[in-house]
């Protein structure tokens, strides 16, 4: 079988409509391998969030909107992946009740700006290991089509580099 390259996926989901949308708001996150990691395009980053400040990321879905602008927020010109570990989920939940967390509040802001980001191909990769160690259900994770879970969330970040994917993270 041939492999789908992102410019055929995006057409192919645009053609398909709601219904392809609606399909995938309704799945379990989807599992990336690593050995499904692909850097195809010129420009790739990996913003790292292992924080849970809500001022920290705050500035880096600013840090990240920003550096899309410079590329006309074309997904074909680049393409920034979010690995999230630790109190980095903390947005992705749907509550943060019986997490280590239960006491922190989470601005509802922080996940709109997330998917106003994902509208230009931006994906969150969610950790499993800190969904296993902080005894968290994994069903408390939000669904929508652009997060993603990762077996580790470092082991990604670090096998994203070497595809060649530049490193950033905030503070």
């Amino acid at each position: 079988m041939a492999e789908i390259g992102r410019r055929h996926l995006l057409s192919g989901l645009a053609a398909g409509g709601g219904l392809v949308a609606t399909k995938a708001v309704l799945a379990k996150p989807q599992t990336i391998d690593m050995a499904d990691l692909r850097k195809d395009v010129d420009v790739a980053c990996v913003y790292h969030c292992d924080f849970g400040d809500p001022g920290r990321v705050g500035q880096m879905i600013t840090n990240i909107n920003n550096h899309l602008s410079i590329y006309d927020h074309d997904p074909f010109r680049i393409k920034i992946v979010v690995v999230a570990h630790g109190q980095g989920i903390k947005p992705f939940l749907n509550d943060l009740e019986g997490t280590p967390w239960s006491k922190d509040a989470v601005s509802p802001d922080l996940f709109a700006r997330y998917e106003a980001l994902s509208k230009f191909g931006v994906e969150i990769y969610l950790c499993q290991i800190t969904f296993k160690n902080n005894k968290i259900d994994p069903a408390k994770a939000r669904t929508a089509p652009f997060i993603k879970q990762v077996a580790s969330g470092v082991a990604t970040v670090a096998a994203l580099q070497g595809k060649g994917f530049a490193y950033l993270k905030v503070g």
